[in-house]
């Protein structure tokens, strides 16, 4: 079997129909060909185009697939075709188009695609930005257009190449007034419509939006590929450092505004707990108040684990990619600063390296920390100092006490005294072996200097004995204490941190950021991982926590609730983070619980929905179905009677009140049966290529003969939609009623239609007095009410309900716009039933009806 080398993807990016995507496609396929590869177009959509259609002349077209599906003939790709003749470079346009069905191997052409490129072909394709997955409800938010054919990210995300066809809104449109993108009937509304300046901005800042983030995974992709730890100042990403201080609020906003000096900038705050004494002195509901700060100006919050701030900061900041670090100059005062050394922001610049180092003053610099905080253990400078001090400080003392004034005023109990204070403050410095240092160095002075007989050693006395293990055991004694205390305020400290973590975890929980992924990514900041999952086999090393530390990256899994197991990779971690991770998973855990539960009640809010529509049908039917029914009842009663002796033209009139009963009755409960088909998901489909030639006049003779008149004027080509005769008959039947209800007398109701980028728009124009403004309008389709209804004793409400549920049931859409000059328009889109419909003139102007009798 041989290895094939798959091919090479590039794709052509548009942010709207027209920019000149397939174009470029041509235009390169042209130059390849140039140079000697081996070239085929395997469809390009042209559109009647010239300037397009021309760039095909010297390249070898393959011929389309003709297939049908329901009355219509439809051309397709030709995979097989295209896989036989095994070219180098094939052109393949329209990306995310959807295959008719039944014409091939795949359902959409992206798909067609992946089997050319792992049969090593080189495809150059085209698309438009509307047709990504993921930006296809903002699109529709967008532009009020729904797209049907859309394109999985990924798939576009895979391609080697990925190049943007560009142009803005003005020069577009003036392309489309021209002539050169549409037809020249279709130019205004496309220019009203789809084309509207806001609209082709809108998009063209999603498609930029979209291409930078693709630029920056490949930029993140090579740097992790070749181990490039240095900056690349690509991106401004600025980080602004949280202690919980006062000082906090304006670091941030000083960091906001460096980001907002750049575009697409990031602005990043990082908090890091720590299980030292620093820690206990953040404020928690200060840090609260600065994430909402952050978030507030567009900015993420981020709390993360380290023992040393400064290495913790930069290795975020290097991880996170940021090229500018923002941190507040320091609370402590002189003398602090004098005795502990260089603090966090000294060190941070000293380790940045590359990355920019924002010092920013404040109000409370040099002021002095809020609260006093012990560290946990002895700095460097203090383990050096101590012993340094044991031996200078009583020789110190020895010297003044030496002093001729000293030793005419104090007695040996009192020379004593100052020996022994001076090995507290050394104890209290050094620790232990700072003490015994002390302790030994002072006894040795006091016996030689100031104990009878001055200026010898009487270490063989057992007053001298006794002093000195005096002098030992209370410098023993005071390091001991001091030590305690420092590991009592350790473990304080520590239970702070931990419960600091879990209070920001619960705050995002709380704040419903509590998704199973926005989790498992806090777990992977928040302990500076390589990774984090959620799997749901138990792992092999047990029920219990598993540390794997064998193997170059950690393993570390604990777990998360029945049947769930958070599985982390990177560092060893040590025992006093694992007790947080612990409570990390639980948090995990309940997050899974809770995301069953919600799949639990999603199952069950359709039940409540039917319960809900089931009562309000109960009190609609009680009289709606009523009154027919009884106006039937009591006609067919009448002419049964014998009491009473009708003449023909009363049977007639009688005859005529049954049957139009009947018929109102029987409209009812169709529509009654048709809801609850499309509330219950049961209403099948009959999907084809549907002209309004076929459909509008069997809708318009279905009304009553007492309806408005109605003007269809003569409309032009108009391409068939993919919809179900029968449903969209009802639908176009029941608009145009309701159209014609709430229409004055001596006015006609309107109906026209326009094709617009592959859909089909029929719009149904009133003149009556149209709905109140929103919030009402927004019940407009809701069933069993009659908004704007003059006589609410008639209709259950259920014609516009109906009407939309059968549209969207069709792939399209439905809804309600001002008429200009008074009244309400109701838009009516379908997608075309091809891509390239065949176009038939359509005369849809019904035959008149004849005339009523006075």
């Amino acid at each position: 079997m041989n290895d094939v080398r798959p091919g090479q993807l590039k794709v052509y990016l548009g942010a709207a129909p027209g920019v000149g995507k397939t174009y470029r496609m041509l235009d390169e396929g042209r130059r390849r060909a140039g140079r000697g590869a081996d070239v085929v177009v395997g469809f390009a959509e042209c559109y009647g185009r010239p300037q397009t259609e021309a760039m095909l002349d010297g390249l070898e077209v393959l011929p389309r697939k003709r297939c049908a599906y329901g009355d219509g003939a439809f051309t397709e790709l030709d995979l097989d075709a295209l896989l036989a003749r095994r070219p180098q470079v094939a052109l393949v346009d329209e990306f995310a188009h959807t295959n008719v069905p039944g014409s091939g191997r795949n359902a959409k052409r992206w798909q067609d695609v992946e089997q050319l490129l792992a049969a090593g072909i080189d495809v150059i394709t085209a698309v438009n930005i509307q047709h990504l997955e993921s930006l296809n409800d903002v699109v529709e938010k967008i532009t009020e257009m729904p797209q049907s054919e859309t394109v999985p990210d990924e798939v576009v995300r895979r391609a080697q190449q990925i190049e943007f066809v560009d142009i803005p809104p003005e020069g577009l449109r003036r392309r489309m007034a021209h002539g050169n993108i549409y037809a020249p009937e279709e130019v205004d509304a496309a220019l009203a419509h789809y084309f509207r300046p806001a609209n082709l901005t809108a998009l063209r800042q999603l498609a930029l939006l979209w291409v930078a983030g693709r630029v920056d995974e490949a930029l993140q992709t090579h740097r992790s590929e070749h181990g490039t730890g240095r900056v690349w100042e690509t991106r401004e990403r600025v980080v602004v450092a949280l202690t919980g201080g006062p000082e906090g609020a304006t670091l941030i906003r000083r960091a906001a505004r460096i980001t907002d000096r750049s575009a697409r900038s990031d602005l990043l705050a990082v908090h890091v707990t720590r299980s030292d004494g620093l820690a206990a002195g953040a404020s928690h509901a200060s840090l609260t108040r600065q994430r909402r700060l952050v978030e507030g100006l567009g900015g993420s919050y981020h709390s993360v684990v380290g023992d040393d701030v400064p290495t913790a900061l930069v290795e975020f900041a290097r991880a996170e990619h940021a090229t500018q670090l923002v941190l507040g100059t320091s609370r402590r005062g002189r003398l602090e600063r004098f005795l502990t050394g260089r603090g966090t922001g000294e060190t941070v610049t000293a380790l940045s390296g590359d990355i920019d180092v924002h010092m920013v003053t404040h109000e409370r610099a040099g002021q002095g920390v809020l609260l006093p905080s012990l560290r946990r253990t002895l700095p460097r400078s203090r383990r050096t100092a101590g012993p340094v001090a044991g031996l200078l400080l009583p020789l110190a003392l020895t010297s003044l006490l030496n002093l001729d004034t000293a030793r005419s005023t104090l007695d040996l109990t009192s020379e004593a005294l100052l020996y022994l204070m001076a090995v507290v403050g050394v104890a209290c410095i050094g620790g232990i072996v700072s003490a015994l240092i002390a302790s030994v160095t002072a006894s040795l002075l006091l016996n030689y200097w100031f104990i009878p007989p001055v200026g010898q050693f009487t270490l063989g006395d057992a007053n001298s004995m006794l002093a000195l293990v005096v002098f030992a055991s209370v410098a023993v004694t005071v390091a001991a204490v001091v030590d305690r205390s420092l590991r009592l305020s350790r473990r304080s400290a520590r239970a702070t941190a931990e419960a600091e973590t879990m209070s920001s975890l619960a705050g995002a929980i709380v704040r419903g950021g509590a998704t199973i992924p926005a989790l498992l990514t806090r777990a992977k900041e928040t302990f500076g991982m390589l990774s984090a999952e959620l799997i749901g086999e138990p792992p092999d090393t047990g029920a219990g926590p598993a540390f794997d530390t064998s193997a170059s990256d950690a393993v570390t899994t604990v777990p998360a609730g029945p049947g769930s197991y958070l599985v982390l990779r990177g560092r060893a971690l040590p025992s006093s983070e694992r007790r947080v991770l612990t409570a990390f998973a639980a948090h995990v855990g309940a997050a899974v619980e809770r995301a069953r539960l919600a799949e639990a009640a999603a199952e069950v809010e359709p039940v409540k929905a039917a319960d809900r529509m089931r009562t309000a049908l109960l009190r609609a039917v009680g009289h709606d179905l009523r009154t027919p029914l009884a106006a039937g009842w009591a006609a067919v009663s009448s002419l049964r009677s014998r009491e009473v002796e009708f003449s023909e033209e009363d049977r007639q009139e009688l005859l005529a009140t049954a049957d139009e009963s009947m018929a109102k009755l029987n409209r009812l409960v169709e529509n009654l049966l048709d809801l609850s088909r499309l509330q219950a998901g049961a209403l099948s489909l009959n999907l084809r290529a549907t002209t309004l030639e076929e459909v509008l006049p069997p809708a318009l003779e279905s009304l009553p003969p007492d309806t408005s008149e109605i003007e269809v004027p003569d409309l032009e080509e108009i391409p068939a939609v993919q919809a179900d005769p029968p449903l969209l008959e009802r639908v176009i039947a029941n608009l145009v009623g309701n159209a014609a209800r709430h229409t004055p007398p001596g006015r006609k109701v309107l109906v026209t239609a326009s094709a617009l980028a592959g859909r089909v728009e029929v719009r149904i124009v009133d003149r009556g007095p149209g709905l109140p403004p929103s919030p009402t309008r927004d019940r407009l389709f809701e069933p069993f009410q009659r908004l704007g209804d003059t006589d609410n004793t008639t209709g259950l409400g259920l014609g516009l309900a109906l009407s939309k549920g059968l549209t969207e049931a069709m792939n399209g859409t439905l809804h309600p716009e001002d008429t200009p000059g008074g009244g309400l328009t109701m838009v009516l889109s379908l997608p075309f039933a091809e891509r390239v419909p065949d176009v038939r003139r359509v005369n849809l102007r019904p035959e008149p009806r004849p005339a009523e009798a006075p």
